[in-house]
């Protein structure tokens, strides 16, 4: 990273939204997160996307998946803590019935420094998403594009769900 962190995390967060928009990803939803705040604010104030922010990430899925439904390719962005809210749509929707999503969940905990909610679920995350076979990515800012061009084709091709595991420092 340069001397202007902040200046890489913005660029990074709209060389990934580049990125999102290049392969036909249209709506966006989610739940706040810092680690995932400088792609949530291009998403919100760039007029080229469409981010509609929520509450719980179940709900935000739920959100994103209609849009599929109606045509759209959809991301869900949200804090591995919230990602247990999210189980039982990407079980019994969106894995059941063929609906892709990317999921972009920030990497929270995983080296044991951090709330203790999220060191928890950090530590658990990788084993979880596997046993689930949910497919996970876990991109460094070197690589954010080819991770991305990875879920994407699993997306596109599997039709399941794919997840993006953002690390600190990436996006915020």
């Amino acid at each position: 990273m340069s001397k202007n962190w902040s200046e890489d995390l913005y660029n990074n967060a709209r060389h990934f939204a580049s990125g999102l928009k290049k392969r036909k990803f249209s709506f966006f939803t989610g739940v706040p997160c810092s680690l995932l705040g400088t792609l949530i604010e291009h998403l919100e104030s760039s007029p080229e996307f469409e981010y509609v922010a929520n509450v719980r990430e179940d709900a935000a899925l739920g959100l994103a998946s209609g849009a599929y439904l109606a045509g759209r390719k959809s991301a869900v962005l949200m804090q591995n803590s919230g990602f247990g809210y999210s189980l039982n749509v990407l079980t019994s929707l969106n894995m059941i019935y063929k609906i892709p999503l990317l999921v972009i969940i920030s990497y929270r905990g995983f080296l044991g420094n951090d709330a203790p909610e999220h060191i928890i679920m950090g530590a658990k995350l990788e084993q979880l998403l596997k046993d689930l076979e949910i497919p996970a990515f876990i991109p460094t800012a070197n690589d954010l594009d080819k991770q991305l061009e990875l879920a994407d084709r699993v997306i596109e091709e599997k039709k399941v769900p794919a997840v993006m595991l953002i690390k600190e420092k990436i996006f915020g």
